[in-house]
């Protein structure tokens, strides 16, 4: 399993280092985020769910998610991290949380906004709080792992009361309990591979139908994003990437890669361009006429941002 333990168990963690999110990221490690963040977050939704809708909230019916508390419905977490991303480009928690002011009236609706805009003030700052956590330094070992969750539950146990903790991280509570249950199985050297095969078979069925297909939602980014960041630094061609995506993934998620593929190019040719101009000292006039040129008004909201991201990764 390997650092793939991690990733699936700091669920999100991966999307918000590569769309350069400084609240998940400790200081010292955020020289070392992706550059791109196309293939890491919108991009690998666009791939592995066509229908665009988050995977927590596939399968729920209405009624289901009319919960005793409308706000603690179904999909919470999910809605608090689309805004997250949405209002990435903020330079810090303050900024984050005005930003925020204005999505949560749109995401939320005018009866629930006082409540739903403390409680996503509150994850600004549970998240801030996350990215000063320090991972297990094996993360194949078991009891490091099981160290690791226990802090990440005590520091969520500190923003969030009962009833948000669950509304929030109930679902992940068993595929945290199936990831730990995985490790200790794979690195049992006393199990035949039959006994193995066995025991993560029975520890899998454990797990809900919705969690499984969330646990393989999660191990088909993890396993795109890697296969895109080798093909990156290896200079792969699109030749080259089809084929290999199209054997691992089918025709259809290799055909949406490699759209993004080539919007990712289209991207960063436009931020070279913008980033030579800044660099050469281009007056401000001629710069501001360049931006409004080369970018879309949402896009400049993320200009600022990219570049940041961009600087910090090549240092």
């Amino acid at each position: 399993m390997n650092g793939r333990a991690i990733a699936l168990i700091f669920t999100g963690a991966a999307a918000a280092l590569a769309a350069g999110a400084w609240w998940l990221v400790p200081a010292k490690n955020q020289g070392s985020v992706a550059q791109s963040a196309a293939h890491t977050s919108g991009g690998l939704k666009s791939a592995a769910q066509p229908s665009g809708r988050p995977l927590a909230l596939q399968g729920v019916s209405t009624l289901a998610s009319v919960a005793a508390d409308p706000l603690l419905a179904p999909g919470l977490r999910d809605e608090l991290e689309a805004m997250l991303l949405e209002a990435s480009d903020a330079p810090d928690p303050q900024a984050l949380k005005r930003r925020l002011a204005e999505l949560v009236r749109l995401r939320f609706g005018e009866a629930l906004s006082t409540r739903a805009l403390a409680l996503a003030e509150r994850y600004v700052d549970y998240r801030v709080a996350l990215g000063e956590l320090q991972p297990p330094q094996d993360a194949t070992d078991p009891r490091a792992l099981r160290d690791a969750l226990q802090a990440r539950d005590a520091l969520r146990r500190q923003y969030f009361d009962e009833s948000e903790f669950d509304a929030l991280f109930a679902d992940q509570q068993a595929l945290d309990r199936y990831t730990l249950a995985r490790l200790e199985i794979e690195r049992n050297r006393a199990l035949t591979a039959q006994q193995r095969q066995e025991a993560l078979a029975s520890a899998e069925n454990e797990l809900d139908p919705q969690q499984r297909a969330e646990r393989a939602h999660s191990v088909l980014q993890h396993d795109v994003g890697a296969q895109t960041a080798a093909f990156n630094a290896a200079g792969t061609d699109d030749r080259t990437r089809y084929a290999e995506r199209s054997a691992r993934f089918g025709d259809d998620a290799a055909q949406r890669l490699a759209q993004l593929d080539a919007q990712d190019r289209e991207w960063n040719t436009r931020l070279d361009a913008y980033a030579r101009a800044q660099a050469s000292q281009t007056d401000a006039q001629a710069l501001a006429q360049l931006r409004d040129r080369s970018f879309t008004p949402q896009e400049q909201l993320r200009l600022d941002g990219a570049l940041a991201l961009r600087a910090a990764s090549i240092r």
